[in-house]
């Protein structure tokens, strides 16, 4: 509650219950659900039709299986409140420009979800 304060003005019926709904869909547990919602509660304000559901399906088209999108999202939950065209297509691109191919950038997303969270300038690039 401290991190997210925000949360008390959100609608049990119309804002908490469909997004847990739609994390327990995309094929987490309870207790998924609960450590995602407590370590990024910021999820509960994500629209899902505008953002989550979205930045799933882009996740897949990088290549990565159902499967493999949900261990992402319970690894790395702020990957559902990035912006797909300024932080992980850059972040795909800059992969694909140190050599790595369509395969194997999904391989990396899959086991490392937390590398689309970097930022190539501040984070990836040598300095």
């Amino acid at each position: 509650m401290a991190s997210f304060p925000q949360l008390l003005g959100c609608s049990v019926e119309h804002n908490l219950e469909p997004k847990v709904q739609w994390l327990k869909d995309l094929g987490l547990n309870n207790l998924q659900v609960s450590k995602v919602i407590a370590s990024f509660p910021q999820i509960l304000s994500c629209s899902i039709e505008d953002k989550l559901k979205p930045t799933a399906q882009w996740l897949k088209d990088l290549g990565l299986s159902h499967l493999q999108v949900t261990k992402a999202v319970a690894l790395q939950p702020q990957l559902l409140s990035c912006s797909i065209a300024e932080n992980l297509e850059p972040t795909v691109q800059w992969l694909k420009d140190l050599g790595l191919n369509d395969l194997q950038v999904a391989r990396a997303v899959a086991s490392f979800p937390q590398l689309l969270s970097c930022s190539t300038e501040k984070n990836l690039t040598d300095r």
